[in-house]
């Protein structure tokens, strides 16, 4: 019924306009196929990993290599070097397998560790630090990928002044246009959030403010 209604009210926007209904149902001509030499910035040769940590350092995104058996103590170091006291992780198969919350636990910083459906949007506004996983990442514009779900809370990436990614070689896209085609075929695609390095704020002078609206320090621990 919704779309009937949709409908009829085009129609009588069209009418008032002077179109006709039928000059409305043609179908709109294809648009010309580009060449990926046009419309690319990222060559199918290029070595992602190495482009997505060159321009994530250009948007003052730590990144971090880490192996399977490196990243519980590389994430226990960065921890402790930081004034980090209460980390909140997203609930993923990845940060499990990698047994980063048994490391933070056993931490001597003593530190508060809790799993995203322990707590609540409210209480997560006391935590130093969040650790998640992502759904990609894009080498053109070193954006971290994540759609938010139950086990993974939007706030996690957006609220603490800490985020921690682990990012998977295998998740990096080559550019924009790969991402999106994933994201046209994925039925719930709805809500994705983009992040490009810390959160940044300028005024009228230029003085660039990180951590303003979002994570002061962003590290990606790239897995390989």
């Amino acid at each position: 019924m919704q779309a009937n209604a949709d409908d009829e009210v085009m129609q009588r926007v069209r009418r008032a306009l002077g179109r006709s209904v039928s000059e409305a149902a043609q179908t709109p001509p294809e648009p010309p196929a580009l060449p990926d030499s046009v419309v690319r910035l990222v060559g199918g040769d290029v070595d992602l990993p190495k482009m997505f940590a060159q321009r994530a350092a250009e948007l003052k995104m730590i990144v971090t290599p880490v192996t399977a058996a490196s990243a519980a103590g590389e994430l226990v170091k960065f921890i402790g070097a930081h004034p980090i006291r209460r980390v909140a992780l997203s609930v993923s198969p990845l940060l499990e397998r990698l047994k980063l919350r048994e490391a933070l636990s056993a931490s001597p910083a003593r530190l508060t560790v809790n799993t995203w459906d322990e707590l609540t949007l409210d209480e997560l506004y006391d935590y130093d630090c969040a650790i998640t996983d992502v759904d990609y990442a894009v080498a053109e514009c070193a954006s971290l990928v994540i759609k938010p779900k139950r086990a993974h809370g939007r706030g996690l990436s957006l609220v603490p002044m800490y985020h921690i990614a682990v990012v998977e070689e295998k998740q990096i896209l080559p550019d924009l246009i790969d991402l999106f085609r994933e994201l046209a075929l994925d039925p719930d695609r709805s809500n994705v959030i983009l992040i490009s390095g810390p959160s940044k704020t300028a005024d009228i002078e230029m003085n660039v403010v990180t951590g303003v609206h979002g994570p002061n320090v962003v590290n990606a621990f790239l897995l390989s």
